[in-house]
């Protein structure tokens, strides 16, 4: 059964609370909390609605409802805990996937807080292995599996898509290759768990993997990772790649090799 609102809402409440409380203090969580859930009510209001219609070209395009117009306010509620929904604009996506010198189809493409799935679809435009989206809210998550039906009976792509509902800072990385796209899904506690656990991928089974960050406004979480090395950066977007020193001990230079094999591969 899947957990009501009340519940979803108290357990992300306790959960961010208790980052906070650890970061800044009840004093500093207590005013960050008033912030959000203002800025919660100021985007309420049919004025800041209408204007969250504005990234509709692409849904109309392809016949989908990405858009961050329709997310009701229970979704957008517990986005104050997680993270607000905001779909990716197809230009700037397509100018990422641009900085990155890969052969896409040795690749798989993880989108952490994917949402309605928009991101998923931009990405189909490339010859993927295999996309994979990761959504903690079933609204949203429900939203993305119709986009990505509506998206396939509409174009010839997206069959290799798959989207998982489950918390981005406990999802298991595939062991291929990967593109990891973040676009500010979790708060800052929950992003150093997701790159946590990414190295702890790494070191189980060394591969090339890289992490394109738009809007990277927690980027000391991901570039504080001793595996991970910034190779770009942009006003809107940073990308980060592994670092086969880093992750080659000293005492076992085998996972450095695999790397490079793989680069040497796809690069």
């Amino acid at each position: 059964m899947s957990p009501t609102f009340s519940q979803q809402f108290l357990t992300a409440l306790r959960r961010w609370w208790k980052e906070q409380a650890g970061q800044q203090g009840v004093a500093g969580a207590s005013s960050v909390l008033a912030q959000e859930l203002w800025g919660f009510l100021r985007d309420s209001t049919p004025a800041r609605r209408r204007r969250r219609y504005g990234d509709m070209d692409y849904d109309w395009l392809y016949r989908v409802n990405t858009t961050s117009g329709t997310v009701r306010w229970r979704e957008r509620l517990l986005g104050v805990f997680h993270s607000a929904y905001q779909p990716t604009d197809p230009a700037t996506f397509r100018e990422m996937m641009a900085a990155l010198p890969i052969q896409f189809d040795q690749f798989t493409f993880v989108d952490l807080g994917s949402g309605k799935g928009r991101t998923l679809l931009l990405a189909s435009e490339y010859r993927f292995q295999t996309i994979v989206g990761v959504e903690i809210l079933e609204e949203l998550h429900r939203a993305a599996e119709e986009n990505i039906r509506a998206y396939r009976e509409s174009t010839d792509r997206g069959g290799q898509i798959a989207a998982i509902l489950t918390d981005a800072s406990e999802f298991d990385f595939p062991e291929t290759p990967l593109v990891v796209y973040l676009f500010n899904p979790l708060p800052e506690a929950g992003l150093r768990r997701v790159i946590g656990r990414l190295e702890e991928s790494l070191l189980k089974a060394p591969r090339p993997v890289w992490v394109v960050y738009h809007n990277p406004v927690l980027e000391p979480a991901v570039s504080g990772s001793q595996m991970l090395e910034r190779v770009s950066r942009t006003r809107q977007y940073c990308v980060y790649r592994t670092r086969a020193a880093k992750v080659s001990p000293e005492t076992n230079s085998n996972e450095g090799r695999i790397i490079r094999d793989w680069e040497s591969r796809t690069c």
